[in-house]
């Protein structure tokens, strides 16, 4: 019997992958590491796996250089200046605050109990220090979902926490967003009923009507895995695009919702080909197109194109995505990923491959 069952199993193995296998047949092909024709992207300039910085999505000098100072001192001062001096209308604050909580995080992690000591003296030392605030609010978010076991006891004593020390957060910073988009975690993941969450929502878009990280954590919230449904994210999505001004990164927020329904299992090998994800990769490299270059939230929608264009067999069009943002893999889906930077070595490696496979090659790759 369990011979026969074998064999089921293996013929509907065969059904799904085939079609899968032979459309890749003649456009990539693996073979053995160090083989001449393997395709290598390091001679694309790429940056090796283990040198990739899972800190950030993109480029930022001065947050990289503060907190290699913070983590090597273990003094707070140069994390709670460079707070200070960066706006908080915009993108690149919510960012900071969630690189200088995931650096206390994992260094928690990598040292139990004595990890992340900065966070810790910053909160003590500058009680009324609305950034410190900001991060240790932001932290415990992340120990919640890294540590604890969704909908256990101690998941939501470290979220109730949280949503305190958002409201502390908020009342040293009236006009800043950064606590009401924390809290966004915090309602995902104690149930925040919907008019809880419509009262927050209606906090955070009186503050930054625009802000792509916000329409994203809502996102998250809105999807059908948690408090919402495929057409209610949808539509969401797709109503904050149609109304996204002019270099609004919003605009790529349909991929993003795309992104958070996608199928376990593909049982249909044209998927990503289909007119739904067509017209949401097309919005999205739309918003790219169309944004300032330095704008915080660009590299999360590169790096989610990149996952998209791969598995749509756009070589090309990867391949531009991944020069622009390599050497950083803070973002989603990576960071999604148990490795994240194994994750998108993977990605980055099959773009190279299809790109050259297909006559591309460095020579004629536009930076």
């Amino acid at each position: 019997m369990e011979i026969l069952w074998f064999l089921i199993a293996l013929c509907m193995l065969v059904v799904v992958l085939g079609p899968f296998i032979r459309s890749r047949r003649n456009r990539v092909q693996l073979v053995r590491p160090g083989s001449p024709d393997a395709a290598d992207p390091e001679t694309y300039g790429f940056v090796r796996q283990e040198l990739l910085d899972v800190r950030t999505p993109g480029p930022d000098q001065d947050l990289v250089d503060v907190l290699d100072v913070v983590q090597r001192t273990q003094e707070w001062k140069a994390a709670a200046q460079l707070l200070a001096g960066t706006p908080k209308d915009g993108e690149l604050r919510w960012q900071r605050v969630q690189a200088f909580a995931g650096a206390a995080s994992l260094e928690l992690a990598q040292q139990p109990g004595v990890g992340g000591a900065w966070l810790r003296k910053w909160r003590s030392e500058a009680p009324k220090d609305a950034g410190a605030a900001q991060v240790h609010a932001e932290f415990l978010v992340q120990q919640a979902w890294r540590t604890a076991t969704v909908g256990s006891d101690e998941f939501r004593i470290i979220l109730e926490e949280a949503r305190k020390v958002c409201g502390d957060a908020a009342l040293l910073a009236p006009g800043d967003p950064v606590p009401y988009i924390t809290e966004l975690a915090v309602a995902r993941g104690l149930g925040y009923s919907p008019e809880q969450f419509d009262e927050l929502w209606a906090k955070v878009i009186d503050r930054a009507p625009d802000h792509m990280g916000a329409h994203l954590a809502a996102l998250h919230h809105l999807c059908e895995k948690w408090h919402g449904s495929r057409e209610e994210a949808d539509h969401f999505a797709t109503t904050a695009a149609a109304r996204a001004p002019h270099g609004s990164l919003l605009a790529a927020l349909p991929l993003f919702a795309v992104y958070e329904h996608l199928p376990e299992v593909n049982l249909v090998s044209s998927f990503y080909q289909s007119a739904v994800v067509t017209r949401a990769m097309e919005g999205a490299l739309y918003a790219v197109h169309s944004a300032r270059p330095d704008d915080p939230m660009l590299p999360h929608v590169r790096h989610l194109l990149i996952v998209f264009l791969v598995n749509s067999e756009r070589w090309a069009e990867a391949m531009h995505q991944l020069v622009r943002v390599d050497g950083h893999v803070g973002a989603v889906p990576w960071t999604t990923e148990p490795d994240p930077a194994a994750a998108y070595a993977v990605y980055r490696a099959l773009a190279v491959a299809g790109y050259e496979a297909n006559g591309g090659s460095p020579a004629t790759l536009l930076h």
